[in-house]
């Protein structure tokens, strides 16, 4: 893994973990605070599902899931060309949501989720650091794929 993309990972995983912690010694579970009325809360969950708590409480299925995960994109990522910088980011933002959620989920036996936004009327599932690393990794990879169709990338 180059430098760059190590610290990326380091930083994304102490983010995601400092502010969960955070969260977790500040405020009691299922407290929610307004920070932007109307649209942003910080609303204290513990998930012990995926996303939108889907499979709630099989632990065991998770683990496995993320193994197998993290072990495919360590294989993208080594495999990926030289200089392949969208890609590569991508996948090593990816990697860091993927772990910092594995941490939780084998420390504490659930995710904590603390991002809550209103959008349009619409309550959005609550998410953390991790989940955001996770989707904007998904993101740039997109961009790497519709970049090298149109032939924009060299």
């Amino acid at each position: 893994m180059k430098i760059k993309h190590g610290i990326l990972f380091v930083v994304l995983l102490m983010i995601d973990q400092i502010t969960k912690w955070i969260v977790d010694t500040n405020m009691q579970l299922q407290q929610s605070m307004d920070v932007i009325p109307g649209f942003f809360r910080i609303t204290y969950l513990q998930n012990t599902g995926a996303a939108w708590s889907m499979l709630e409480g099989k632990m065991w299925f998770f683990y496995i899931i993320t193994i197998i995960a993290l072990a495919v994109m360590v294989y993208f990522y080594i495999k990926s060309k030289k200089g392949d910088i969208l890609f590569q980011t991508g996948i090593v933002c990816m990697m860091a949501g993927t772990v910092g959620n594995l941490i939780d989920r084998v420390m504490l036996q659930h995710v904590r989720d603390f991002l809550d936004f209103l959008i349009l009327g619409y309550d959005f599932p609550v998410f953390n650091v991790a989940d955001m690393a996770l989707c904007f990794g998904v993101f740039l990879i997109i961009v790497d794929i519709l970049l090298e169709e149109r032939g924009v990338k060299a």
